[in-house]
């Protein structure tokens, strides 16, 4: 390895740039009979977390989407919903780790409003979509998932969720490796 000088003059060790996959998460929220609700879907197949339920979510397409356009695309791809950008909101960061070690950013938008009633458009990956309470999530729930939605109910802006070796995929209460990142105010 080499020794390669930064454009301050600084020298930076030559080694590769570590590198994450981003994801996109839907936060979508309505006011229900028992109060607010978030919709979720149940992931199937042959699919990390099989059987766990999940915030719609995705991945970019490469490098000339950003993370707005990826999630208005996977949103109709996965739910049917038609989301206008304008009315995606940011909600929170989330940068997590696998029990098995790797590594993501999550990035959770909110929206409350969309076009068309929400239903199961990629069965090969999904066998179940609905509206559920907030406050009473279903079991089970991808843990990364459920970090990222008791941090958005918190207000929180950044969130840590580095699971260890062992550790569930599925949330669970003993388990719960969630912490939320102070914003500048210093609330967490």
């Amino acid at each position: 390895m080499g020794t390669v000088t930064g454009c301050d003059g600084e020298r930076m060790s030559g080694g590769q740039r570590h590198t994450e996959p981003l994801d996109v998460h839907l936060i979508a929220v309505r006011d229900g009979t028992a109060g607010t609700e978030v919709l979720l879907s149940r992931r199937a197949g042959d699919v990390y977390a099989a059987g766990c339920w999940h915030l719609p979510s995705g991945h970019l397409d490469g490098p000339w989407e950003d993370v707005v356009t990826a999630l208005v695309r996977e949103t109709r791809e996965e739910t049917g919903l038609v989301v206008d950008p304008a009315e995606v909101r940011a909600a929170l960061t989330v940068h997590h780790r696998s029990p098995a070690g790797g590594a993501r950013l999550g990035v959770f938008f909110e929206v409350r409003r969309w076009h068309g009633a929400p239903q199961v458009r990629e069965p090969q990956v999904c066998d179940a979509i609905g509206w559920f309470p907030i406050d009473a999530l279903p079991e089970p729930m991808v843990a990364y998932c459920r970090a990222g939605l008791d941090a958005y109910r918190a207000g929180a802006r950044l969130a840590v969720h580095f699971q260890e070796p062992g550790d569930s995929i599925a949330f669970a209460p003993g388990a719960d490796r969630l912490r939320i990142v102070p914003d500048v105010t210093g609330r967490a």
